[in-house]
């Protein structure tokens, strides 16, 4: 196994082209996602009521919060729920 300095390192990283914009935003999303993500377990949690139309229409949930909708983030809901 070849070892590298850090300046070899950073020589070989800023030789790559950069990341597609769109990688760059969905990394800078992702914070937040998980920060409403776990908003809405925190609330169905606390409200029957909410937690009812969460299970029942997890999409609904994820959009009236501003996430995306897909499978990833209906699982995470569905397991932490489960717990």
């Amino acid at each position: 196994m070849t070892t590298h300095d850090e300046e070899q390192l950073g020589n070989l990283l800023s030789a790559l082209p950069p990341a597609p914009e769109n990688w760059v935003q969905a990394a800078k999303d992702v914070p937040l996602a998980r920060q409403r993500l776990d908003e809405i377990v925190e609330r169905a949690r606390a409200d029957e009521d909410y937690r009812r139309r969460v299970v029942a229409d997890p999409e609904s949930a994820l959009e009236e919060a501003d996430v995306v909708a897909h499978s990833e983030n209906i699982e995470i809901i569905r397991k932490q729920l489960d717990e």
